[in-house]
């Protein structure tokens, strides 16, 4: 069976160099205009161009959102944007409001035009009638069950699209992530892509006639993060969707990490090329649970892919899980002795691990580090690049490569 687009998110140039070393087929981004993760660091329009060039040289697709929901005074810039993509190549657009698709299927009818989880696909004949006007591919709605899905896939097919799929990554409290809680408390729209995440707050109780006396908000006891919802991870569902029929498997994450990017896209291709190998009827061993518990998440649930979700997929008592690993560098230059962009702090002496691609990690003794003047340092501070010597020498680091330590305890 066809192994399905694994496709990563691209929140700079940095994040999306990782995915694609880390093994990604395809990565989304947003540009300075038109995309909900206006927060992200994102590409102008000049870098959308060199990004899709160097995607591209490896062959990988770029995918740009455009997947606001828009108000008139939006639509003023929008078919000189949508021409500077055409001119630098990208291989879909990812749209949810109707306005801006049809001026998209005006303006650049040879795009391909991916429909937002924005959009709320959850029934066959809103594929229809998305397919109807154009659209490619559809990343259905997050509150869809695997039986849901595979019946939506026959609809799919019979109109020629597409099937994208959530299979990792934060789940926003509200219905598909149409949120009115930003605007409504900080001003920040979140269907503007300037979402303030109020949903990870955390909260008090005042009593109206007693200004400044505050009282515990607890749900079962468990703390006040009353709209927290636990991460989404389908990792070990990844056969019932591929045999579903999902064409592409997506990871959220424009917002997160260099470090969150590389480890999870890793972790996504390894159990694909696993499954590949193994057959879809076999068990991930049991190193892949392991690497998942080494990158920081709120928890996971499989959300609605079973079942609708309970209690039990919230996390109430505090906004992150602790982890025991933390990003300590990029591979900038490779060799016996790596340069590397620095992350976070660590010293001669530290035991590092080197995560290869595949699962593949090696660990490394620091024996000493050079800064760029050549002066021997004891500790590395980050953002900066230094030179290791390593205990053994690495023999198969490469170019945005990742390097992290277990830290104290």
């Amino acid at each position: 069976m066809k192994l399905p687009e694994l496709l990563a998110p691209a929140g700079n140039f940095e994040k999306m160099q990782t995915a694609i070393h880390y093994g990604a087929d395809a990565v989304y981004l947003g540009g300075k205009k038109f995309s909900l993760r206006a927060h992200a660091t994102n590409f102008g329009e000049e870098e959308i161009a060199r990004a899709v060039a160097y995607a591209h040289e490896r062959g990988v697709q770029v995918y740009t959102t455009l997947n606001i929901f828009a108000h008139n005074d939006d639509l003023a810039e929008l078919p000189a944007y949508l021409a500077g993509l055409r001119e630098a190549q990208v291989d879909g657009l990812i749209i949810s409001d109707p306005g801006i698709l049809a001026v998209a299927r005006r303006e650049v009818p040879e795009l391909p035009i991916h429909l937002s989880t924005q959009a709320n696909v959850t029934n066959l004949e809103s594929v229809r009638f998305w397919a109807g006007q154009g659209v490619k591919r559809l990343n259905l709605a997050r509150e869809l069950s695997l039986a849901e899905i595979a019946q939506i896939r026959q609809a799919a097919t019979e109109a020629g699209a597409e099937l994208e799929i959530f299979v990792h990554g934060a789940l926003c409290i509200s219905y598909s992530g149409r949120c009115l809680l930003s605007l409504y408390l900080t001003g920040r729209d979140a269907n503007q892509g300037n979402c303030a995440h109020p949903c990870r707050y955390h909260y008090r109780l005042e009593e109206e006639k007693r200004p400044g006396q505050f009282f515990p908000v607890e749900e079962d006891s468990r703390g006040t993060y009353v709209f927290n919802a636990k991460d989404l991870c389908l990792l070990n569902r990844l056969p019932e969707l591929i045999q579903a029929g999902a064409d592409s498997l997506k990871i959220e994450g424009r917002m997160k990490s260099v470090y969150y990017v590389g480890a999870i896209t890793r972790l996504y291709r390894a159990a694909l090329d696993y499954w590949a190998a193994q057959g879809f009827a076999a068990t991930l061993p049991q190193t892949f649970r392991e690497e998942l518990l080494k990158i920081g998440s709120r928890g996971y649930t499989e959300n609605f892919f079973d079942q609708v979700p309970t209690t039990a997929d919230m996390l109430y008592n505090g906004p992150l899980l602790s982890y025991d690993y933390a990003p300590v560098g990029i591979v900038r230059q490779v060799g016996s002795r790596p340069v590397i962009e620095t992350r976070n702090p660590f010293a001669v002496g530290d035991r590092l691990e080197y995560l290869g691609r595949g699962l593949n990690n090696t660990e490394h003794t620091v024996l000493s580090l050079t800064g760029q003047d050549g002066a021997p340092l004891s500790r590395a501070n980050p953002n900066t690049l230094l030179t290791l010597t390593l205990d053994p020498a690495p023999a198969a680091c490469a170019a945005n490569g990742l390097f992290r330590k277990k830290m104290a305890s």
